[in-house]
Protein backbone atom coordinates (compact mmCIF):
# COMPACT_ATOMS: atom_id res chain seq x y z
CA UNK A 1 0.00 0.00 0.00
CA UNK A 2 1.22 3.48 -0.51
CA UNK A 3 1.37 5.96 1.22
CA UNK A 4 0.70 9.97 0.82
CA UNK A 5 2.87 12.05 2.52
CA UNK A 6 2.01 16.17 2.48
CA UNK A 7 4.44 18.69 2.16
CA UNK A 8 3.83 22.46 2.82
CA UNK A 9 5.42 25.42 3.96
CA UNK A 10 2.70 27.25 6.03
CA UNK A 11 3.14 30.45 8.43
CA UNK A 12 3.06 30.89 12.43
CA UNK A 13 -0.54 31.29 11.26
CA UNK A 14 -1.08 28.05 9.34
CA UNK A 15 -1.72 30.09 5.76
CA UNK A 16 -0.09 27.94 3.01
CA UNK A 17 0.27 31.54 0.98
CA UNK A 18 -0.90 35.16 1.50
CA UNK A 19 -4.57 36.34 0.14
CA UNK A 20 -3.08 36.74 -3.68
CA UNK A 21 -1.31 33.02 -3.65
CA UNK A 22 1.89 35.15 -2.50
CA UNK A 23 4.79 33.05 -1.22
CA UNK A 24 7.49 35.26 -0.79
CA UNK A 25 7.91 34.98 2.87
CA UNK A 26 8.71 31.22 2.50
CA UNK A 27 12.46 30.42 3.57
CA UNK A 28 14.88 28.06 2.60
CA UNK A 29 18.14 26.67 2.83
CA UNK A 30 20.61 23.47 1.65
CA UNK A 31 19.36 21.94 5.00
CA UNK A 32 16.06 22.23 3.97
CA UNK A 33 16.22 21.04 0.30
CA UNK A 34 18.50 18.11 1.19
CA UNK A 35 15.85 16.93 3.57
CA UNK A 36 13.29 17.05 1.04
CA UNK A 37 15.68 15.32 -1.09
CA UNK A 38 15.13 11.90 1.22
CA UNK A 39 11.35 12.60 0.72
CA UNK A 40 11.92 12.66 -3.19
CA UNK A 41 13.71 9.25 -2.83
CA UNK A 42 11.75 7.67 -1.39
CA UNK A 43 8.29 8.98 -3.62
CA UNK A 44 7.52 7.68 -7.05
CA UNK A 45 4.28 9.99 -7.94
CA UNK A 46 4.05 13.58 -7.09
CA UNK A 47 0.18 14.74 -6.19
CA UNK A 48 -0.71 18.41 -7.09
CA UNK A 49 -3.94 20.90 -7.75
CA UNK A 50 -4.36 21.98 -10.75
CA UNK A 51 -2.52 25.47 -10.22
CA UNK A 52 0.02 24.12 -8.41
CA UNK A 53 1.29 21.32 -11.18
CA UNK A 54 0.93 24.07 -14.12
CA UNK A 55 3.62 26.20 -11.65
CA UNK A 56 5.83 22.87 -11.34
CA UNK A 57 5.16 22.28 -15.39
CA UNK A 58 6.72 25.43 -16.10
CA UNK A 59 9.56 25.47 -13.99
CA UNK A 60 11.00 22.27 -13.23
CA UNK A 61 11.18 20.23 -16.96
CA UNK A 62 13.80 22.77 -17.43
CA UNK A 63 14.70 23.87 -14.18
CA UNK A 64 18.30 21.75 -14.24
CA UNK A 65 19.44 23.24 -17.74
CA UNK A 66 19.54 27.02 -16.73
CA UNK A 67 23.00 28.53 -16.11
CA UNK A 68 22.29 29.12 -12.39
CA UNK A 69 20.96 25.75 -11.96
CA UNK A 70 21.62 25.15 -7.85
CA UNK A 71 22.04 21.13 -6.54
CA UNK A 72 18.63 21.45 -5.57
CA UNK A 73 17.52 22.91 -8.93
CA UNK A 74 19.48 19.64 -10.74
CA UNK A 75 17.93 17.09 -8.68
CA UNK A 76 14.68 18.22 -8.30
CA UNK A 77 14.56 18.62 -11.72
CA UNK A 78 15.62 15.23 -12.51
CA UNK A 79 13.22 14.08 -9.92
CA UNK A 80 10.31 15.84 -11.62
CA UNK A 81 10.87 14.31 -14.93
CA UNK A 82 10.80 10.51 -13.51
CA UNK A 83 7.82 10.55 -11.48
CA UNK A 84 4.52 10.09 -12.18
CA UNK A 85 2.02 13.27 -11.61
CA UNK A 86 -1.44 12.71 -10.18
CA UNK A 87 -3.57 16.39 -11.10
CA UNK A 88 -6.81 16.48 -9.06
CA UNK A 89 -8.69 18.86 -11.26
CA UNK A 90 -12.34 19.93 -12.11
CA UNK A 91 -11.41 21.72 -15.34
CA UNK A 92 -8.46 19.50 -16.66
CA UNK A 93 -9.61 15.44 -17.70
CA UNK A 94 -7.68 12.48 -18.62
CA UNK A 95 -4.25 11.68 -19.31
CA UNK A 96 -2.11 13.97 -19.57
CA UNK A 97 0.70 13.23 -21.95
CA UNK A 98 3.65 12.62 -20.30
CA UNK A 99 3.29 10.82 -16.73
CA UNK A 100 0.51 13.27 -15.98
CA UNK A 101 -2.77 12.30 -15.37
CA UNK A 102 -6.01 13.90 -13.94
CA UNK A 103 -8.64 13.10 -11.60
CA UNK A 104 -12.02 15.02 -11.21
CA UNK A 105 -14.71 12.99 -11.30
CA UNK A 106 -14.62 10.31 -8.37
CA UNK A 107 -11.59 11.58 -6.93
CA UNK A 108 -11.49 10.03 -3.44
CA UNK A 109 -12.37 6.31 -4.73
CA UNK A 110 -9.52 7.44 -7.48
CA UNK A 111 -7.01 8.00 -5.06
CA UNK A 112 -8.19 5.13 -3.13
CA UNK A 113 -7.43 2.29 -5.83
CA UNK A 114 -3.82 4.46 -6.40
CA UNK A 115 -3.03 4.13 -2.66
CA UNK A 116 -3.91 0.23 -2.93
CA UNK A 117 -1.40 -0.27 -5.50
CA UNK A 118 2.46 -1.41 -5.09
CA UNK A 119 5.01 1.29 -5.71
CA UNK A 120 6.55 3.92 -3.79
CA UNK A 121 4.97 6.48 -1.77
CA UNK A 122 2.49 9.44 -3.29
CA UNK A 123 4.40 13.08 -2.29
CA UNK A 124 1.92 16.34 -2.02
CA UNK A 125 4.09 19.34 -2.30
CA UNK A 126 1.71 22.72 -1.59
CA UNK A 127 -1.67 22.74 -3.32
CA UNK A 128 -3.69 23.52 -0.16
CA UNK A 129 -7.25 22.50 -1.63
CA UNK A 130 -6.26 19.30 -2.67
CA UNK A 131 -4.54 18.90 1.05
CA UNK A 132 -7.81 19.91 2.18
CA UNK A 133 -9.87 17.65 0.59
CA UNK A 134 -7.82 14.60 1.18
CA UNK A 135 -7.65 15.37 4.89
CA UNK A 136 -11.76 15.77 4.40
CA UNK A 137 -11.43 12.10 3.35
CA UNK A 138 -8.48 10.60 5.22
CA UNK A 139 -6.69 10.02 2.89
CA UNK A 140 -3.60 11.88 4.39
CA UNK A 141 -1.03 9.38 6.14
CA UNK A 142 1.88 11.81 6.96
CA UNK A 143 2.59 15.60 7.04
CA UNK A 144 5.69 17.63 7.15
CA UNK A 145 4.98 21.14 8.13
CA UNK A 146 7.56 23.91 7.18
CA UNK A 147 6.94 26.04 9.93
CA UNK A 148 7.68 29.56 8.81
CA UNK A 149 8.80 32.64 11.16
CA UNK A 150 6.34 34.89 9.82
CA UNK A 151 2.29 35.76 10.78
CA UNK A 152 0.00 37.00 7.75
CA UNK A 153 -2.68 37.56 9.42
CA UNK A 154 -4.97 36.49 6.35
CA UNK A 155 -4.83 34.42 3.22
CA UNK A 156 -4.89 30.72 2.30
CA UNK A 157 -5.17 28.49 5.40
CA UNK A 158 -4.33 25.04 5.04
CA UNK A 159 -6.78 23.73 7.76
CA UNK A 160 -9.55 25.48 7.44
CA UNK A 161 -11.66 22.76 6.54
CA UNK A 162 -11.79 19.82 8.96
CA UNK A 163 -14.92 18.21 10.15
CA UNK A 164 -13.63 16.29 12.77
CA UNK A 165 -10.37 16.61 14.50
CA UNK A 166 -7.67 14.50 12.87
CA UNK A 167 -5.26 12.58 15.41
CA UNK A 168 -1.79 12.93 14.73
CA UNK A 169 1.55 11.57 16.31
CA UNK A 170 4.80 14.17 16.51
CA UNK A 171 7.60 12.35 14.76
CA UNK A 172 9.96 14.43 14.51
CA UNK A 173 11.26 18.22 14.53
CA UNK A 174 14.17 19.43 12.49
CA UNK A 175 15.19 23.13 13.22
CA UNK A 176 16.74 24.76 10.02
CA UNK A 177 19.10 27.96 9.81
CA UNK A 178 16.99 30.16 8.00
CA UNK A 179 14.29 30.16 10.40
CA UNK A 180 12.15 27.32 9.49
CA UNK A 181 10.83 24.38 11.74
CA UNK A 182 9.78 21.10 10.51
CA UNK A 183 7.45 19.22 11.96
CA UNK A 184 6.72 15.50 10.76
CA UNK A 185 3.66 14.03 11.97
CA UNK A 186 1.86 10.25 11.21
CA UNK A 187 -1.22 10.01 11.33
CA UNK A 188 -2.88 8.50 14.91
Amino acid sequence: MRKIIMSMHTTLDGYAAGPNGEMDWIQLDNALFDLVETFTNEAGSAMYGRVTWQMMESYWPTAAQKPNATKHDINHSAWYSKVDKIVLSNSMQGPGGDKTRFIGENAVTEIQKIKAEEGKDILIFGSPSVVRFLMAHGLIDEYWLFVNPVILGKGISVFNTADKPIELKLDSVHMFDCGVTGLHYLKS
